[in-house]
């Protein structure tokens, strides 16, 4: 019987396999013992709610010159860039055949809501803390986004 120690690599493999063994078969809940290693996966409960979360999206403004963490617009005007507060998927409006929640060239309002980020199958209403005109849309609709990412440019007032 072998009893070395399984590598991280190995052990990292397997839990890839059992999640996707997991999805393919709908299972809620796995357990193996292999090589060595007993791992066990065990999908959570989400949580149901009938309202969004809601997250105010972090404002930012540009500077003279960029840093790692600052989105500058590339013209010589002063604009606010709304930032996404997490990672998920972007969407303009709240469902497919819905408006969307602005527009460029639309007047913003403190409390606003802007966008929706889906993370984990939760819809996340995202406002904004700051008033001004929306100048751009960094995102496509239904695209990924990371958090801190540059999402609407806005003009103040």
């Amino acid at each position: 019987m072998d009893k070395r120690k399984p590598s991280e690599r190995e052990a990292v493999q397997l839990i890839e396999e059992m999640l996707a063994l997991m999805e393919a078969r709908g299972l809620a809940e796995l357990e193996i013992e292999q090589e060595g290693i007993k791992i066990r996966l065990k999908k959570a409960v989400p949580v149901v709610s009938s309202q969004p979360v809601e997250y105010v999206a972090g404002v930012s403004h540009s500077l003279p010159a960029p840093t790692a963490t600052s989105h500058v617009v590339a013209d010589d005007r002063h604009r606010v860039v709304i930032k996404s507060p997490m990672v998920g998927t972007f969407y303009r409006a709240p469902a497919p055949d819905a408006p969307p929640f602005v527009e460029v060239g639309q007047d913003l309002e403190v409390g606003q809501v802007v966008c929706i980020i889906e993370a984990m199958k939760l819809m996340n209403e995202i406002k904004t803390e700051t008033t001004g005109r929306i100048v751009e849309i960094l995102v496509e609709n239904g695209a990924p986004v990371e958090f801190g990412q540059p999402l609407f440019a806005v003009e103040p007032p």
